[in-house]
C-alpha cells in the first residue's frame, strides 16, 4: 500500500527531500528484492521512462526552498519529484498562522487539493497521507493546519499522520508559541496521530552522539528524516505473515493512538554513532533493548545520559501513589507503545522488558499496548538498529511549556492584533488553550 507525503512550508520541504534520499538509498542499496519493492511500491511510482518519482506533494508559499528540494533530488540521480507536484506562490506567511490558515489556505485550497488528488490517484492502494511541517512559522502551521482539514473532508476514511517539528524552546520566532498552540489544538481534532521530533533533541543528538562541530539546519534535518524512515519502511508485524505490503499507517496508529484523547507520540532509535565509529562499534540485541527500555521509563531522549536510577512502580500502584512516584523519580508512564527493529538475528531478539504491565496504563493490557515489528534487513548501516514510538508522558513537559508561554503572551494580549486581523479572534485562543489543557491533564493522569 502506498502513502502520499504533503510537504508544507520550509521546514517540511526540506525534511521530506532529506526522507525521500534516505527511503531510496535504503531501498536500492543491495537490499532484498521483497523489501526493496515494497519500500519503492509504498513511496515512489516509475514514469515511462523507469524513473522514481515521489508521491508527494510540496506546498509553499514561497517558491525557493520548494526549487531547491526538487534541484537537489533531481541532481541525487536516484529519484526525482513530479515536475507538477508542486504548488507555490511568491508571498509567504509572515510566520503568521493566522495568514496562512484564514488567507492562503482558503485562497488556494482548489489548487492544493488537486495536487493531492493526483497523487492519491495514481496510487493502486492508498495506506493514507504524512503531512510534514513545523508549528513556528505561519505556511507549516497555519496553512499545514487547513489543508488537513481539508484531507479530512476529502479523505474522511483515510489515516492521516502529522509529522511535526517543533521549534527551539530558546526560540526561533518571537510568536512561535502562538502558533504552536492554534496547530496543535486544531491537528487534535483531524489527525488520527501526530508523531513530534523536537529540534532541541535532535541538536543534542547531532552534538553529542553524531560529533557534528557545526550544526546546521541540514544535519537536523537529516537525524530526522533517518529516524522517521525507521518507522515508515517496511517492516513484519505478528500477523503480516512474511508480507511487507500490509498497511503501515493503519498498523501505526491502531498500536498507539487507541484513544481520542491520546495522539502525541514520540520517537527514538539507537544506536546513533559518528560514522567515524562505527568500525569500533558492536551491538547485540540485549544490550541495545535494555538502553532503549531505561530510555523510554527515564524520559531520556538519547542513550548518551541514561538515568537508571529511574524504576517502574509496583504494577498494582494507586494513584495517588503513582503521582508521588513520578514526581519523586520521574517515571515516564506508557499508554502504548511500538518497537521496531532492524537487522541480523531480528526474529531471535527478546522484548519481555517492553511487556511489562508496570510500564503501562492500568485500563489496557500490555498485550494489546505493546506491539513489535521486525526486519531482517538492515538500516542506516546499522548491523543491528532499534526504534521506539512512543506514545507517553515523553512530550508532556515542553506541551506544558509551550502553552505555558503562549498564555503569558496572550494575557497581556502582545501580538494578538496580528492575528486578528487575519480572522483569528481572542475566543478561538481561549478554545486553542483550552482544547490544550485537556490534553495536558489526560497526559499528567495517565496511570
Amino acid at each position: 500500500m502506498s502513502i502520499v507525503t504533503v510537504q508544507l512550508g520550509q521546514c517540511g520541504n526540506q525534511v521530506g527531500q532529506e526522507l525521500f534520499d534516505v527511503i531510496c538509498k535504503d531501498a536500492r542499496d543491495g537490499q532484498k528484492r521483497g523489501y526493496s519493492d515494497a519500500s519503492t511500491a509504498r513511496f515512489f511510482h516509475e514514469t515511462t521512462t523507469g524513473d522514481l518519482t515521489s508521491r508527494a506533494v510540496l506546498i509553499d508559499m514561497e517558491p525557493k526552498v520548494i526549487n531547491h528540494s526538487m534541484s537537489k533530488a533531481a541532481k541525487s540521480g536516484r529519484w526525482r519529484y513530479g515536475e507538477k507536484s508542486h504548488f507555490s506562490q511568491k508571498q509567504g506567511s509572515g510566520n503568521n498562522w493566522a495568514n496562512g490558515y484564514c488567507v492562503h489556505g482558503p485562497r488556494h485550497r482548489e489548487a492544493m487539493e488537486d495536487l493531492v488528488r493526483r497523487e492519491v490517484e495514481r496510487c493502486d492502494r492508498l495506506a493514507g497521507v504524512v503531512t510534514m511541517m513545523s508549528v513556528a512559522g505561519g505556511t507549516g502551521s497555519g496553512v499545514g493546519t487547513y489543508v488537513t482539514q481539508c484531507l479530512r473532508e476529502v479523505y474522511p476514511n483515510s489515516f492521516i499522520l502529522n509529522h511535526l517539528t517543533w521549534p527551539y524552546d530558546s526560540g526561533e520566532v518571537i510568536v512561535q508559541n502562538y502558533n504552536s498552540v492554534l496547530t496543535l489544538s486544531h491537528l487534535y481534532g483531524l489527525s488520527d496521530a501526530i508523531l513530534v521530533h523536537e529540534n532541541d533533541t535532535v541538536h543534542r543528538i547531532c552534538a553529542q552522539l553524531l560529533n557534528i562541530k557545526h550544526i546546521s539546519f541540514g544535519d537536523v534535518n537529516r537525524v530526522i528524516a533517518h529516524q522517521l524512515a525507521s518507522v515508515l519502511q517496511p517492516a513484519l508485524t505478528t500477523d503480516s505473515y512474511g508480507d511487507y505490503s500490509k498497511n503501515p499507517l493503519g498498523e501505526l496508529v491502531s498500536s498507539l493512538a487507541c484513544h481520542p484523547e491520546y495522539k502525541l507520540l514520540s520517537v527514538c532509535g539507537i544506536p546513533q554513532v559518528a560514522s567515524s565509529s562505527m568500525a569500533y562499534s558492536v551491538f547485540s540485541w540485549p544490550g541495545l533493548l535494555k538502553h532503549l527500555r531505561q530510555m523510554l521509563i527515564s524520559n531520556t531522549k538519547m542513550e548518551e545520559g541514561i538515568d537508571w536510577q529511574v524504576r517502574a512502580p509496583p504494577v498494582h500502584c494507586g494513584g495517588a501513589e503513582w503521582a508521588h512516584s513520578f514526581r519523586t523519580t520521574g517515571f515516564n508512564r506508557s499508554l502504548a507503545n511500538l518497537l521496531i527493529l532492524r537487522g541480523k538475528d531480528v526474529f531471535s531478539a527478546e522484548a519481555d522488558g517492553f511487556q511489562d504491565a508496570a510500564l503501562y496504563t492500568s485500563w489496557l493490557p500490555p498485550r494489546e499496548a505493546f506491539s513489535m515489528w521486525k526486519s531482517p534487513v538492515s538500516f542506516n548501516q546499522y548491523e543491528k538498529s532499534a526504534t521506539l514510538v512512543s506514545n507517553s508522558q515523553t512530550l508532556l513537559k515542553p506541551l506544558d511549556n509551550m502553552v505555558r508561554k503562549a498564555w503569558n503572551m496572550f494575557a497581556s494580549r502582545a501580538y494578538i492584533h496580528q492575528y486578528t486581523k487575519f480572522g483569528i479572534a481572542e475566543e478561538d485562543f481561549l478554545d486553542s488553550f483550552t482544547s490544550l489543557e485537556q490534553v495536558i491533564s489526560s497526559y499528567t493522569q495517565l496511570c
